[in-house]
């Protein structure tokens, strides 16, 4: 009697992975199944879980709770080296890679070859590094250094490490945002080689076309959960785009009524070094105008140039009716334009100074009579400033480390204020924040509308975009390339216009 023959196991199973940081759980009782020889593309919105789940199975973190099974045994990783040990090999959106050294070097960083058991052998290290490029048809050099790299061929070497390492799996974590058109094409003939070869390969975009042209199977990540599992071939990009933005609306949505008056920000064929290219739209006061892209869509580098930290290279701008081309920050602000960062911890806040000073730090000069400073004026001011906001605080004295993340967020609100802007840019303004604070900072933004302000919200949250915003515009890939009224606006509008190449320009509302 013959026996039935085994079926092939998993590549890879992770079952009920869940992951908490603190009081916040991001992962919620995860599932994943990757077969041998595919690409299983995993997509979701920003802050859905994909980069957590992918550091679990790269031993960066442990999971709370669920196992992980490598061709179907089980293992557990308490390190990266374990899941190297394991076939698990991860290339991140930030390259780790020594631009000092050369490819080869970086290839076997870690695992030199050496001769008499303490020398580095470079000559085989070389040599191999070598081999490997040829078996890939790869155009290398093995002795270049990396720092004088293009992207692409960073990503390469990336791949390569993971080859030398006999890897089985390999997980890449938005592998094209910072490559042209040409790299992000030879990096998917890559990739289906990599396939043809046995290797399971776990695909992060958002970049939706190269989803749908790359995949053999997909899943969805939403709020930490896995909504949607699949063969790419029966689902279609816009059930993908469902999928990743289909919860509701929160009711903690503040309801306000939009005046828009004379234009304060007037911007025709705005072009910089930092990749925008022929931006072209308009703010209002009395309105919170959104800006939706993806990662690498140029949102963040349209702030930068407002605000004076880049210059534009082709373009012109016009604040109020007049003239606005500010060389650097300082400028910006006399221009009464203000910034509020992503990174509120780098680039927003001075952490180790008292609250009231990060507060009155851009209005120093209105406190200040024959060269000297009134410290009394400026903490009264700062006092004031923060009750408007409702900053949460022991008073102006206590740290700007001590607060929370949403009153850290408070304090820059009001440091704005302070200045008395027309015009203000908020990036990310909710990150990190929790409901309650979240809700408090759309009130702020929406009464600074209300008081003959303009307000530009870029955000990566589809739902918050919709539920603060009176107008939404849409980049991709260094372009304005359309908007909508926000009440004409739907999640997966907005997606389409954001994620598929080709996808035609939507008119500026």
């Amino acid at each position: 009697m013959s026996e039935t023959p085994q079926a092939t196991p998993m590549a890879l199973r992770m079952v009920g992975i869940s992951k908490s940081f603190g009081p916040v759980q991001v992962l919620r009782e995860v599932g994943l199944e990757v077969r041998p020889a595919t690409v299983h593309a995993l997509c979701g919105e920003n802050g859905a879980g994909k980069s957590t789940l992918m550091k679990v199975l790269a031993g960066v973190h442990r999971s709370d709770q669920g196992r992980i099974e490598i061709g179907g045994r089980a293992r557990d990783f308490k390190q990266p080296a374990d899941a190297i040990a394991a076939g698990v090999a991860m290339i991140y959106q930030e390259l780790d890679l020594a631009e000092d050294l050369s490819v080869a070097e970086n290839v076997f960083l870690g695992a030199e070859p050496r001769r008499f058991g303490f020398a580095l052998d470079l000559r085989a290290c070389v040599a191999a590094t070598a081999a490997l490029i040829r078996e890939n048809g790869f155009k290398l050099d093995p002795g270049a250094r990396v720092g004088n790299l293009s992207t692409g061929d960073c990503q390469l070497v990336e791949i390569l490490k993971a080859l030398r390492k006999k890897a089985s799996i390999l997980a890449m974590d938005e592998p094209t945002s910072s490559l042209s058109q040409p790299e992000a094409k030879r990096l998917f003939e890559v990739v289906r080689e990599l396939r043809r070869r046995g290797i399971a390969i776990i695909y992060i975009s958002h970049r939706l076309e190269e989803v749908e042209a790359l995949a053999d199977e997909v899943s969805v990540l939403r709020d930490g959960r896995v909504v949607y599992s699949g063969p790419m071939a029966q689902t279609p990009i816009s059930a993908v785009v469902a999928h990743m933005v289909g919860r509701e609306l929160s009711d903690y949505y503040p309801a306000h009524a939009a005046r828009p008056g004379e234009v304060r920000l007037s911007v025709e064929g705005l072009s910089t070094a930092a990749g925008l290219r022929g931006i072209r739209f308009e703010l209002r006061a009395g309105e919170v105008v959104g800006l939706a892209g993806l990662v690498g869509a140029g949102r963040t580098e349209l702030a930068r140039a407002l605000f004076g930290i880049d210059r534009p290279t082709e373009g012109t701008l016009r604040l109020s009716g007049r003239p606005y081309s500010p060389a650097n920050p300082c400028e910006a602000i006399a221009e009464r334009v203000g910034f509020l960062t992503e990174d509120r911890k780098r680039t927003g806040l001075c952490l180790g100074l008292p609250c009231g000073w990060n507060i009155t730090l851009p209005s120093l000069p209105r406190f200040t009579r024959a060269g000297f400073l009134s410290l009394a004026r400026e903490q009264r001011a700062a006092a004031s400033f923060g009750e408007k906001v409702r900053v949460k605080w022991g008073g102006p004295g206590d740290p700007a480390s001590s607060l929370s993340g949403g009153n850290q967020q408070k304090l820059l609100l009001a440091r704005w204020l302070l200045s008395d802007v027309e015009l203000l840019i908020v990036d990310e303004p909710t990150r990190g924040v929790d409901v309650g604070a979240k809700r408090e900072i759309y009130q702020l933004l929406h009464e600074l509308a209300a008081s003959g302000r303009a307000v530009l919200f870029i955000s990566s949250e589809l739902p918050e975009l919709l539920g603060v915003t009176d107008r939404i515009l849409v980049m991709r890939r260094g372009r304005m390339v359309g908007g909508f009224a926000t009440r004409d606006a739907t999640p997966e509008s907005i997606m389409q216009l954001a994620a598929v190449d080709g996808k035609a320009p939507a008119p500026l509302p």
